[in-house]
């Protein structure tokens, strides 16, 4: 489950005292700080602008990204299912120290069971990093996948948009690698996204990796942090 947790790219908890300081919540790499994870470049994609609300879920790198690209008039619901919060309540603690803190004031925290999802409505972006292929796993349930995806739908205003980054899979191999290798088919997310009723609006190659054979665990030292990587984006008619 350790491994799993930072698969999901969530903070690291660095222990201290009262008053709660950026350095004990903050992860030690991030969107904000590590080049490779093209923040900038996602969240360009994702179309957020100053304003919008965006619905990231199994909140983590993104966090502070997000919040800043928003802004004081914007809001970011920062997911963490209740089975995540359930095998590592550190992680809720980390992300309520974010958010007491004044800088972060526009993110919102929730933790519903995955297929309790409740999100508010009028999203303009709703986020998932690195955890899609988790909703077929044990370690969610395994969740109601196409629940989920109706969830998201219903949360997004006309024209909203749906953000899925995520390991890739080898073509053809569908969700049989998910707990695996912690990969999916970017075949199986579309074609699971799009029978919710999403229309599938582009894809971007920044994060792709040709040299990864798809093959390997995530974590293994050959390719952890630089496998190949897809980054779909959907939208809800309107």
């Amino acid at each position: 489950m350790t491994r799993r947790l930072l698969a999901l790219g969530l903070f690291t908890l660095v222990a201290g005292v009262a008053p709660i300081t950026l350095a004990q919540v903050a992860p030690t790499a991030d969107a904000l700080t590590d080049p490779a994870m093209k923040g900038p470049e996602v969240i360009a994609f994702m179309k957020l602008k100053p304003g919008g609300k965006v619905a990231d879920i199994v909140a983590g790198r993104f966090v502070r990204a997000l919040s800043q690209a928003v802004g004081p008039t914007g809001k970011v619901y920062a997911v963490e299912p209740a089975e995540v919060v359930k095998a590592h309540p550190e992680v809720l603690k980390i992300m309520q120290g974010l958010t007491s803190m004044p800088a972060y004031s526009n993110v919102v925290l929730s933790t519903d069971p995955i297929d309790a999802m409740a999100l508010p409505k009028g999203l303009d972006v709703v986020f998932i990093r690195q955890n899609y292929h988790d909703l077929h796993d044990k370690f969610m349930g395994p969740a109601d996948v196409a629940l989920f995806n109706r969830h998201v739908y219903e949360a997004l205003k006309p024209g909203g948009e749906f953000v899925v980054l995520d390991h890739a899979a080898a073509a053809g191999s569908g969700l049989r690698d998910t707990d695996k290798t912690h990969r999916i088919d970017v075949a199986a997310v579309k074609a699971e996204v799009t029978g919710a009723g999403f229309v599938f609006d582009g894809e971007s190659p920044i994060l792709a990796n040709p040299a990864d054979d798809h093959t390997k665990f995530v974590f293994d030292p050959a390719v952890r942090g630089k496998t190949d990587q897809f980054l779909l984006r959907f939208r809800k008619p309107g």
